[in-house]
């Protein structure tokens, strides 16, 4: 097999805020991986809060090529097995290598990759929209600019629930908040009363990563569920969230890829516990593996291509109320 690295720089609509960063474009890997006539893409986008920059990830996938020209193509989770310990420090780039892998293979088998899953694509939960950190007159306008059933809205600042006030006047759309690890236990169990009021969902990632303590007490109090994030990160943090989280947030790009994600999703289903799968503001190459799985979730955000203001592919298409995929098998993803 082949592996080609193609980095991407993918300039967004308006200026990304969450609590620990900013930016307004974001950097992103695509590989293709191919064998015959056949090509797989995968995406994996560069984070500095995690350390995952994009000489880091191709210095990785480098190696790693140099073993994928032996192989031939197998299953994805015997790949991901295999290659498992080249990427031990950096699963964003195992990420990318996964998704192609996934899209190659059900190429080869004639399937789109929902069908290669055995899943319903009528049954994919509403995408929310994510408003990022922003002065609130330019968060509400971001909502006027897209309007959506869903918001996901970014928290973890001095005012926040005046932003929830406030944006609560502009619209009757369902909210989730999304702290970012920028509240304490008291705070988070506080405004989630008010924030059962003001029709949000969830409450994503209140508290600091390892504040287990903490979290046992917003558990027990809080008038919403609360989502795992930045503490559920790879396949041995699920077990862990049990009980301190009514859900888990996985990120393909963080876990690994696919094949550790639906590993994942599995076991907090085992546990009782919601699932959602988030994005990490890819382009349609990755929005599209993210899609074929949703059926899998309770709930999903993969907006990550409509915050961008030019697409570096094509893929599945999200509306309001539903996701159209392309005639095309594997994710369906092309780059244009």
């Amino acid at each position: 097999m082949k592996l080609e690295i193609l980095p991407y720089k993918l300039p967004l609509k308006h200026t990304f805020t969450i609590a620990h960063q900013s930016r307004d474009v974001q950097d992103t890997l695509v590989v293709r991986l191919s064998h015959g006539e056949h090509y797989g893409l995968g995406e994996s986008t560069t984070n500095p809060f995690y350390g995952m920059t994009l000489d880091n990830m191709q210095a990785c996938l480098q190696l790693v090529a140099k073993e994928l020209a032996q192989m031939v193509p197998i299953h994805p989770v015997q790949l991901w097995a295999i290659t498992a310990p080249l990427f031990k420090d950096n699963p964003f780039a195992q990420c990318a290598l996964d998704i192609a892998a996934w899209d190659l293979y059900a190429k080869i088998q004639g399937k789109k990759l929902y069908e290669l899953l055995a899943l319903d694509p009528k049954k994919i939960p509403v995408t929310n929209f994510t408003i990022g950190i922003a002065p609130i007159a330019k968060m509400v306008e971001k909502m006027q600019e897209q309007k959506w059933p869903l918001y996901k809205i970014k928290l973890g600042t001095a005012n926040d629930m005046e932003i929830i006030r406030e944006l609560r006047k502009h619209t009757d759309a369902a909210f989730r908040i999304d702290a970012n690890c920028a509240w304490n236990a008291d705070e988070a169990i506080a405004n989630s009363k008010e924030l059962a009021d003001l029709n949000v969902e969830f409450m994503e990632q209140p508290l600091p990563k390892d504040d287990f303590e903490g979290m046992k007490k917003v558990f027990a109090q809080s008038a919403l569920p609360v989502i795992a994030d930045e503490s559920c990160i790879m396949e041995g943090d699920v077990a862990k969230c049990h009980g301190y989280f009514h859900g888990i947030n996985v990120k393909l790009v963080k876990a690994g890829g696919i094949t550790p994600g639906l590993r994942m999703l599995k076991e907090a289903k085992d546990l009782g516990m919601k699932t959602m799968v988030g994005c990490m503001t890819e382009s349609s190459v990755g929005i599209s593996a993210i899609a074929h799985i949703a059926p899998l979730l309770d709930y999903v955000d993969m907006d990550g291509a409509m915050l961008l203001s030019k697409d570096i592919a094509s893929g599945v298409e999200i509306f309001d109320d539903h996701v159209t995929f392309p005639d095309r098998n594997g994710t369906g993803a092309l780059l244009l």
